[in-house]
Parts: structure tokens; sequence; C-alpha cells
């Protein structure tokens, strides 16, 4: 057996039994209505888990059933729309949690595992590589139009009840939570870093996390060596598109823009400007430094607060 197999094979036995098929169900006028299904991690001891926000969308209660066949009903503890995760927890029966990584030491070409319940089908496994870092994807959420920001993009194949499950590295550490929300066969997968612990930290602690908005889509792009030496940067953000009515557009940013600072502080990923963008953002100046034409243009965008 090769070592590629044999890496495949010992993340999937690692990784397998933390990862739990999730159904998710509201209360209707004649008893439990089923919403949908996904799949969801076990992190700690006591029973909490990671999954998609839009997996929870909607509902009041869920099930949790593992690989091995044991099964906990579900508590919805809170969902943030703008990172797309939510924190739910099992009431019995639970799995040993899974170890969490760091999404910020993955490199583009690096080995990425997926396990998840694409289908209906439990404890699939599906391998690739990091195709993409840093990655801004818009998206609808209910009726509005979001952002959902520093997403790892892979060629891991992820299907629908993907969404939730595990993204983990050759070590069996959890860097991602999967999410198939932007569709197109792309594979997606929300990071664990520095930024979305505290939203985990939010979420389990008050059910909600309150956050600032932008809504610029973007990916990180290399500046010349020119605009490096200037700037004490070698990366800014590639404007891909700005989302119709937000604080971006308002501001006068615009699809082309590049942008080298916000809040005076030098952004290379989107996650260096969601670090910003947390209660104590709300309804404040921020200053965003861009490229525009050869020209550096400073404008002040206002972030509001997300709602649904």
């Amino acid at each position: 057996m090769d070592a590629y197999s044999r890496t495949v094979i010992g993340v999937a036995e690692e990784v397998g039994p933390h990862v739990a098929a999730v159904e998710m169900m509201r209360t209707g006028r004649g008893g439990p209505v089923r919403l949908g299904a996904g799949s969801a991690v076990v992190f700690t001891e006591d029973g909490f888990m990671l999954t998609n926000a839009h997996v929870v969308a909607g509902a009041t209660a869920g099930r949790a059933t593992f690989a091995d066949g044991t099964a906990t009903d579900l508590e919805i503890r809170g969902a943030d729309a703008l990172s797309d995760l939510a924190v739910i927890r099992g009431y019995s029966h639970m799995q040993a949690p899974a170890r969490l990584g760091d999404a910020e030491g993955l490199r583009v070409g690096q080995l990425v595992i997926a396990v998840g319940n694409p289908l209906g089908l439990a404890g699939s496994v599906t391998a690739g590589v990091v195709s993409g870092l840093g990655r801004s994807i818009p998206t609808a959420l209910g009726r509005a139009r979001r952002v959902i920001e520093d997403v790892i993009q892979t060629d891991a194949a992820l299907n629908p009840g993907n969404s939730g499950g595990a993204l983990a590295d050759a070590r069996g550490r959890v860097v991602g939570i999967n999410t198939a929300v932007a569709g197109a066969g792309l594979g997606l997968a929300v990071p664990i870093n520095a930024t979305t612990r505290r939203i985990i930290a939010a979420l389990m602690a008050d059910g909600c996390v309150r956050r600032a908005y932008l809504g610029l889509v973007s990916a990180p792009f290399a500046l010349d060596e020119t605009l490096a030496l200037r700037m004490g940067q070698r990366q800014g953000l590639r404007v891909a598109d700005v989302i119709a009515g937000s604080p971006a557009e308002k501001s006068g940013l615009k699809p082309g823009d590049l942008v080298l600072t916000v809040g005076r502080r030098p952004v290379s990923s989107a996650e260096s400007v969601q670090k910003q963008l947390f209660t104590e953002a709300i309804g404040v100046p921020l200053p965003v430094t861009v490229l525009r034409n050869g020209a550096m243009v400073d404008v002040i965008a206002v972030p509001v607060e997300l709602t649904d």
C-alpha cells in the first residue's frame, strides 16, 4: 500500500468516529417537520459539535447519528451567518472530541481529507489538496446576500450532506468545517483559526455573535515589487464583487480595487479584515486604503451590524 493511501486511511479512521450525520427539524402543527440533513463534528468532551449555520437554519431541534450507530437528540446553541458556523450540543451517547488544528498553517497543494455524510451515505471520505486560501464567497442566506469570508478551497469532492463535516490535515487535525453552500462543484471549508475560535466561543457562551458587516467579496493578490516595497507588505485583497446596498458599496469601494489597509492595518487575507469586524466595529467609521487605476484612494466605510 502506498504512502498516500496509508495517510488517507489513517485520517479517516481517526476523524470518522467524531463526525455525525445530523437531521434537523422544526415543530409544526402536526409534529416535527424534517428540514434537511448534514454533518457535525464533536469538538468538546461535554458534547458540543460544530456544523454550518445553513444546516441548522430554521430548525428548532435535531438528531445526530454516529458511524457506530449511537445517536443523540440535539439542541441548537447558536449560529453565525457570516462565518456559516453553528454550535449544537448532544444530550447523550456522545463520542470523544476530534482534535482541532489551525488553518493558518495550511499551504496551497497540501493534502486534506473531507469526512462527512454526503447524500445520506454515512462516514464517506474524500481526499484532495488545498486549491486556494483566503477566498470570500457570496451566498444567499434567507432573503439577504452575505459574504462568507476566508474559506479554504479544495478539490476534495463535496456533496449535499457534507456540509458541517470535517476537513482534516494529514495528521488528523480538523482544520476546517466543510460547506456546500456555494455549490458550483467547489470544495469549500470554513477554516479553524483564531477568528473562528472567537466566533465558536461566543456561540457556546451566548448563542450568537454580534458582527459588523462590510459586504466585500475578495481574494488575496500579490503586490508587484515596487508597491510591496512602498507599502511594506507583499499582498493585498483584490475586490471581486461588492454587495449591493452594503457599507462597502456606500463607501465607494468597487470591483477591481486592490485593498491595502483596513483600519490603517495592512490586510492580506479575508481573515485580516474579518477579525476587525466584531461588536466594537459596529457603526464606527473604518478607513480603507485601496489602489485604483494606479492611484491610492482612501475611503471611509461604516460597518453595520449583521442581521438575518
